[in-house]
């Protein structure tokens, strides 16, 4: 099958590298010289035969929208653009409505797999109509990983079905990875347990807590074993909000997704403000000792 392919960062180049060792011909474009296929969208577009399908794998928000748009000048009446990125749910809507008006098709894709998918395959959520989904289903073969379809591969239901899927996807990661951390913590703060990588190297085999994650987990500590090398600091790019949100709309109670998604924010603070209110209150109610800046 050929498909244009927008974007070729760390998951757009990997997918593009298992498209053509599948047999797919792809036009990819990115604004890196070092990596692109061809120097503009519109000169990606020239390359594909009618009816085309392009696939975005760009940043969320603006550079989605843009890329959406841009493309709807491009493409015509029959094309499909497929929106692979972490978007909202809530942006598929606007974006298939736009393509809509000039009788493009539109499906949105929650990719998961990380820079392994290009050995190990994607998982992968799709939302859209039917026929739309079925006519990108050469491409989503040969992302998935190997076996039956079901492996690796739904068909979520209609338009934001798939990023919605993956919103929830990663509000789950959320809570995996932090379960996992906090477990690394309690190993390394004990003086019972010597061996903390060899412990948590054990779990990844025949326990109930085994899983992928687990396995890089396990990578990071063959590379060091303490995590010494690394700073407690880390960012959310959106989702564990966004599941965390839909939660409240919805009524569902999400207390780990909830509670990792802030573990994040406190990761954050040299010195966390809240913190020295508790300091500051705990002082004043009970004397209990604080320690200051000059200590």
């Amino acid at each position: 099958m050929q498909l244009g392919l927008v974007g070729l960062g760390k998951m757009g180049f990997n997918m593009r590298e298992r498209l053509r060792a599948g047999g797919h011909e792809v036009v990819g474009y990115d604004r890196d010289p070092q990596v692109t296929d061809v120097s503009s969208i519109a000169g990606m577009v020239e390359k594909l035969t009618p009816p085309r399908t392009v696939w975005v794998m760009v940043p969320h928000g603006e550079p989605t929208k843009s890329t959406i748009r841009e493309l709807s000048g491009l493409l015509e009446s029959g094309d499909l653009v497929v929106e692979g990125g972490n978007s909202p749910y809530s942006d598929d809507q606007e974006n298939s409505a736009l393509l809509a008006e000039y009788g493009i098709s539109y499906v949105d894709v929650g990719v998961s797999g990380g820079v392994w998918g290009a050995s190990n395959g994607y998982g992968l959520m799709a939302g859209g109509d039917a026929a739309d989904v079925e006519r990108v289903l050469p491409v989503f073969d040969t992302l998935r990983p190997e076996g039956e379809r079901s492996r690796g591969f739904a068909h979520a239901g209609p338009v934001g079905a798939g990023h919605y899927a993956k919103m929830v996807h990663n509000g789950i990661e959320y809570g995996l990875m932090q379960a996992y951390a906090e477990g690394f913590e309690l190993l390394a703060a004990s003086d019972v347990v010597t061996d903390v990588a060899g412990t948590i190297k054990a779990w990844s085999h025949g326990t109930v807590v085994r899983s992928w994650l687990l396995d890089l987990l396990v990578r990071a500590m063959e590379e060091d074993p303490e995590l010494e090398q690394l700073q407690g600091y880390v960012t959310d790019s959106g989702e564990g909000r966004w599941t965390v949100e839909e939660s409240i709309n919805n009524a569902v109670p999400t207390p780990a997704i909830t509670a990792a998604l802030f573990a994040r924010f406190a990761s954050r603070q040299d010195d966390s403000p809240a913190m020295k209110a508790v300091a500051a209150l705990r002082n004043q109610f009970g004397g209990h000792s604080v320690k200051s800046n000059d200590d």
